[in-house]
């Protein structure tokens, strides 16, 4: 948490995340790390690791690397340390509160019940081989077929806008209609073998005959859906559930989400192309000016 704490507040590009994803898993050890060994762990170049130091606020990354080891020395909770410390004097445990939290309003409610369906994604995600064959099967995919209608329409629109960058070719189906079978017959004339589906509830029609479609031509479906149990699954799909929050008019899709971007992190890692091409992105998009931090 305390190295999470120095990333915060920072608009980091891919690559970056990449960087600070690394050295969260190295816990303690990263302070340790030489920029050139921390490039390797995060598979990205040495000069990608002074840029990300800069970004950060410091001169480069020795300036970073004493920040961490400071940080990785100071007391995790420092209010905590002085309950103790007053409870070693003598003080006792600090008295509770004197009065309850009040209720949560219905706002709040939903909220929290979309909290606790991104721990239960968390808790299915402790076995990662699933996501990580799923991550496989769409990265070998030349071109990547991602169907989404409806209310899965958004999901798939940002799950191919960001797969775009590290993958040569992906192809979004967000919209039904009678040439929707005619996209996938192009999709596979082109070379796809796998297609990722988006379905969230009210399931449409057109998303059940276009995945008979997709099986039918030999295409492998991966389903991102809301549980085991609807209607557009079959025995044969790779199926990865997240829940859909129902508490408020218009159902919340986090969890859904959070899995569309697990599924590009394991896709980035099967790719060996995929940091040189968020490099050259971040490189390019610099010099177009494309955005303004």
């Amino acid at each position: 948490m305390r190295l999470l704490a120095l990333f915060e507040g920072h608009r980091l590009t891919p690559t970056q995340r990449r960087i600070a994803h690394c050295m969260v898993r190295q816990g303690s050890e990263a302070a340790f790390l030489s920029s050139v060994e921390l490039a390797e762990l995060a598979g990205v170049s040495q000069p990608s690791v002074t840029r990300f130091a800069v970004a950060l606020g410091f001169d480069g990354y020795p300036a970073l690397r004493r920040k961490l080891r400071e940080t990785l020395r100071t007391p995790t909770d420092p209010a905590a340390g002085s309950a103790a410390a007053s409870a070693a004097a003598g003080g006792g445990p600090a008295e509770p509160a004197a009065s309850e939290a009040p209720p949560l309003n219905a706002h709040q409610q939903a909220v929290h019940a979309e909290i606790a369906h991104l721990r239960q994604l968390a808790d299915l995600l402790a076995d990662a081989g699933p996501v990580a064959e799923a991550g496989r099967r769409l990265a070998a995919s030349r071109p990547l077929p991602v169907l989404g209608l409806r209310a899965a329409a958004a999901q798939a629109r940002g799950f191919s806008y960001f797969a775009a960058k590290v993958h040569p070719d992906v192809r979004v189906l967000d919209e039904g209609g009678t040439m929707l079978a005619d996209r996938l017959d192009a999709a596979v004339a082109a070379g796809a073998t796998e297609l990722l589906c988006f379905a969230l509830p009210r399931y449409p029609a057109e998303v059940a005959e276009a995945l008979d479609v997709a099986r039918a031509a030999g295409l492998g479906v991966v389903i991102v859906a809301d549980g085991a149990f609807v209607p557009v699954v079959q025995s044969g799909d790779l199926l990865l559930p997240a829940a859909v929050g129902r508490a408020l008019t218009f159902d919340t899709a986090c969890a859904p989400m959070m899995l569309g971007r697990v599924l590009l992190e394991t896709m980035c890692d099967a790719l060996p192309q995929a940091q040189a091409r968020l490099e050259r992105f971040d490189a390019r998009a610099a010099e177009r000016g494309l955005f303004l931090d």
